[in-house]
C-alpha cells in the first residue's frame, strides 16, 4: 500500500477552484496558480507561459468586458488537471454576452484591442466559448501535457 501523497499515477483529476473580484490586477492571481499546478504536472517552461498568458487574457476579459469591472460580480476559474492535460474553465457573471462571432483583433479607431481570444485560441490546444445557463460567459481551454504538432508534415502536407 502506498503512502499518502506518493501516489505516482492520478487517477481522479485534481481542482483549483478560484473566485476572483472584478478588478482588473487580480488576473495575476489566477496565473499565478495556473503556473503552480502546470509546474507540478511537468509541464515545460514555454507551455506554462503560453497558459499564462493564456489564462490572463480570459480573465480580463471575463473582468473588463463580462462583468464590466462591477465590484458586486466575480469570476470564477476552475483549474482541473488530469493525467496528461490541464483544463481551464474562466466564467464571468455575464453582464455582457459574448458576441456569437468574434471581431477581428486589432480593429482600427479601437486602440489596437480586440487580441485577448486571438491569442488565447493560438496559446492553448483547445478553446470553447459558452454562454452559461445561469446567465454569463465561459471560456473553457485546454493545454495537453504533450501538444499535438501542429505544422507537422502528414500525408499530402509538403514538408519545409
Amino acid at each position: 500500500m502506498e503512502a499518502p501523497g506518493n501516489n505516482t499515477s492520478k487517477t481522479q483529476p485534481e481542482q483549483v477552484e478560484i473566485f476572483l473580484p472584478s478588478t482588473l490586477g487580480y488576473e495575476k492571481v489566477a496565473r499565478n496558480a495556473a503556473e503552480a499546478v502546470a509546474e507540478e504536472m511537468g509541464f515545460s517552461p514555454d507551455r506554462i507561459e503560453d497558459l499564462k498568458t493564456a489564462i490572463a487574457e480570459a480573465c480580463m476579459n471575463a473582468i473588463e468586458h463580462g462583468n464590466q469591472e462591477d465590484q458586486t460580480t466575480s469570476v470564477t476559474v476552475l483549474l482541473t488537471a488530469a493525467q496528461q492535460q490541464l483544463e481551464i474553465k474562466v466564467a464571468d457573471e455575464g453582464l455582457t454576452p459574448m458576441p456569437d462571432k468574434l471581431p477581428p483583433p486589432g480593429r482600427p479607431g479601437e486602440d489596437n484591442r480586440g487580441w485577448g481570444m486571438f491569442f488565447i485560441t493560438q496559446l492553448v490546444d483547445e478553446v470553447e466559448i459558452t454562454r452559461l445557463p445561469r446567465g454569463g460567459n465561459q471560456v473553457r481551454m485546454v493545454i495537453y501535457l504533450t501538444p499535438e504538432k501542429k505544422d507537422e508534415p502528414g500525408p499530402g502536407k509538403p514538408s519545409a
